[in-house]
């Protein structure tokens, strides 16, 4: 279902230009299959991403639960015991290892890490406003504002990453709701909008890409 949702997002990617440049999206699977974390993140680093979006469909231990959420990466603790518990939930499906930054000395290394994921949180929680006020426009939110939690894929020190849940499927109105092809693609616009949006705001930096 989510995967159906990811596609559909990539074709409107695909037909989206941004200050008159065309976008292209790059999916870290296309399959029914499972990727590696660490796979995930550098995938993205290797195309020189502007942004990375995880979208998922989750399940919880209480029928009820119900309603999209977006995510950024936090470093200091979840905003929410629901976060902390879905985060090492989905963290725990496969270990991230450490960012190669290209400087050997330690204490260097860090102070660049450390500045580069301080901005890139920033520009995460920008990215996750935007598609939260989308997405609470076509269906109901479970958090109003972009939760944080410490997600292993939402890692790339470089690149603006939110995670998107886009619905309980352990609830089953829920779950009807994400087969619907009517509501994946209204999903799938929500989020192009919500890209197109941040875009706007913060256009993407000139990379040299070897795509």
């Amino acid at each position: 279902m989510v995967l159906q949702v990811a596609l559909k997002l990539r074709d409107r990617i695909n037909n989206t230009t941004v200050g008159g440049n065309p976008m292209r999206a790059f999916m870290t699977r296309d399959g029914d299959f499972f990727v590696p974390l660490a796979t995930r993140v550098e995938k993205a680093r290797r195309v020189g991403a502007d942004l990375f979006i995880s979208i998922h469909a989750d399940a919880f231990m209480r029928p009820e639960a119900r309603g999209a959420s977006v995510y950024a990466l936090s470093e200091r603790g979840a905003s929410s015991a629901a976060a902390r518990w879905l985060a090492s939930k989905e963290n725990d499906a496969d270990r991230i290892g450490g960012v190669n930054l290209g400087v050997k000395d330690s204490l260097v290394q860090r102070a660049l890490l450390d500045m580069s994921t301080t901005a890139q949180i920033k520009d995460s929680l920008t990215l996750g406003s935007a598609i939260v006020r989308e997405i609470g426009g076509v269906g109901r939110l479970h958090k109003r504002n972009v939760e944080r939690a410490n997600f292993a894929v939402l890692r790339a020190p470089d690149i603006p990453s939110v995670l998107v849940e886009t619905a309980f499927i352990s609830n089953p109105e829920e779950e009807r709701k994400l087969r619907s092809e009517a509501y994946q693609n209204d999903l799938a616009n929500a989020l192009i909008n919500g890209i197109q949006k941040y875009f706007a705001a913060n256009p993407p930096l000139a990379r040299n890409r070897q795509v």
